[in-house]
């Protein structure tokens, strides 16, 4: 798993700002969500040792995949 780049948390924090402006759909909502969590994910994976990373990715992907499950 590779570490996220800037430009990838950059993205998502812009798609996130467009989704808030706009307030796109669930689906969209979700799919937002699920790349959270992945970028979350692959942060906790480069910081071995850190708890809070990996608490904070856990309940990032447990969100995805609930809103995932509701569609």
């Amino acid at each position: 798993m590779s570490r996220p780049t800037i430009s990838e948390v950059n993205a998502f924090l812009a798609d996130l700002q467009t989704f808030r402006e706009t307030g796109a759909g669930p689906a969209e909502y979700a799919a937002l969500m699920e790349r959270k969590a992945e970028l979350l994910q692959r942060i906790a994976a480069h910081t071995s040792g850190d708890a809070d990373a990996a608490e904070v990715a856990r309940l990032a992907r447990e969100r995805a995949d609930a809103l995932k499950s509701a569609h």
